[in-house]
């Protein structure tokens, strides 16, 4: 029997890369929600500072070989995996020497915000639907961690809402307090709609602020995750005022709670795992 398919997309893991809780709980979630029968997959970008020969790092070829189009210049896309045997889980780094080649993740080494860092985000989100597209893969849930992948749930309810790939595919965003965040500028919104969306979809991205970036996000989301206490004010105003579902888990161990929504959609019953 089919199980459902959960696509977990984040910046950061644990152990590959840690900047704040967010590497913890994309570690341990889809660990327990694969225990008790979910199918998963997990994408990350491929930043400089993980160490591929440590973590066993390999390329996929079947999956490498893409180009993807960000402020209209092709960017070649490099897949690779690792596993981590413990858990049986494998995890897949979308990789690109200009983007990602980096021994800093978001900032440079004075401390300064990278300006491409909105190119860098575009490119990943856009490099994550098509590797899954190309993974032959129809997840039933989309769960997004982190500013980065924010424009994730844009793309799947406009340029990708007809693939048969994702067109039941349901949104999931976890919010976070205390990210690693300056602007990413207007411009964010304007690239996306340059080749997958139209201008005003990508409207709800505002000026880049972090306010407006999920936002954006948001407005795009089937169901917001308050994964911290102290969510910024006006995105959980945001939140009620749009009519978004939304879940706060018991805690970061709150496994009980994820699976009760993943259940609800189910493509068949789940069983649980030993």
């Amino acid at each position: 029997m089919a199980k459902t398919k959960i696509l977990f997309v984040t910046h950061e893991m644990s152990p590959f890369l840690e900047i704040s809780k967010i590497s913890e709980i994309t570690r341990q979630l889809p660990q327990a929600m694969q225990e008790k029968g979910f199918e998963i997959r997990i994408l990350m970008p491929r930043f400089g500072n993980i160490n591929e020969r440590r973590n066993r790092l390999h390329e996929v070829i079947r999956l490498s070989g893409m180009n993807i189009v960000v402020d209209n210049n092709d960017n070649p896309l490099i897949i690779k995996v690792a596993s981590l045997p413990t858990a049986r889980m494998q995890v897949y780094f979308l990789d690109n020497e200009e983007y990602f080649q980096r021994k800093k993740v978001f900032r440079d080494d004075k401390g300064a915000f990278f300006t491409d860092n909105n190119e860098r985000s575009l490119f990943f989100c856009k490099g994550v639907l098509e590797t899954v597209k190309k993974l032959g893969w129809s997840p039933d849930v989309v769960h997004c961690h982190g500013w980065f992948s924010a424009m994730v749930p844009a793309y799947l309810k406009t340029a990708y809402k007809d693939d048969p790939t994702f067109k039941d595919a349901k949104v999931m965003y976890s919010l976070y307090a205390n990210e690693d965040f300056d602007t990413i500028g207007s411009k964010y919104g304007e690239m996306a709609s340059q080749s997958d969306m139209h201008v005003e979809e990508a409207g709800p991205y505002g000026e880049g602020s972090y306010v407006d970036l999920y936002k954006g996000a948001l407005s795009y989301t089937d169901i917001a995750v308050f994964a911290d206490g102290d969510i910024h004010p006006e995105l959980k105003i945001y939140v009620e005022e749009n009519g978004i579902r939304s879940f706060s888990p018991q805690g970061d161990a709150d496994y009980e709670g994820f699976a009760e929504v993943f259940e609800e959609f189910s493509t068949a019953d789940v069983e649980e795992t030993a």
